[in-house]
């Protein structure tokens, strides 16, 4: 009975993080759901992606290998549970670590809310990946490279 309790809680396996871009939310959305786009910014700082599979739709699959600055490939499964164009995108990370991801794009003016949110099995799971990891930094940073790219995406397209 306590186990089932402690499972249904959601205390200590977050990871959430938010930021406000300067960019409308149909851009956001842009660059998150085009794979040309999403391989230049995903991941910690010195990471490089290549995207396989990436089909935005519910029960689609998001299939990428993460190179790591030291060279080792880091593969990743991904099933989208829920897309709401240009709201919001639920997907269940399937290779480990697993996870629940939700990210929320709300429009504020000419700028986009994003807020991610990660939710780990258990407490240990989120403890040993953002500890061995370090997910909390490499996530920060993945929002980083995000806004980063938009500036510069977002200026380019306007140069027109």
């Amino acid at each position: 009975m306590e186990a089932n309790k402690k499972s249904n809680s959601t205390a200590g396996r977050e990871l959430l993080v938010s930021r406000l871009l300067n960019a409308p939310r149909e851009l956001v959305w842009e660059v998150w759901t085009n794979p040309e786009h999403i391989a230049n910014w995903w991941g910690p700082e010195g990471f490089s992606n290549t995207i396989n599979t990436m089909d935005v739709k519910p029960g689609g699959e998001w299939n990428l290998v993460m190179h790591g600055p030291d060279g080792t490939d880091y593969k990743n499964k991904s099933i989208f549970r829920e897309v709401i164009e240009p709201e919001r995108i639920v997907y269940e990370h399937v290779s480990a670590p697993k996870f629940l991801a939700t990210i929320t794009f709300t429009e504020k003016g000419k700028q986009t809310l994003l807020e991610w949110h990660m939710l780990f099995e258990t407490a240990e799971q989120f403890e040993q990946v953002v500890k061995t990891f370090k997910a909390d930094e490499g996530l920060k940073q993945n929002v980083e490279k995000l806004a980063k790219f938009l500036d510069q995406f977002y200026q380019a397209k306007h140069a027109l």
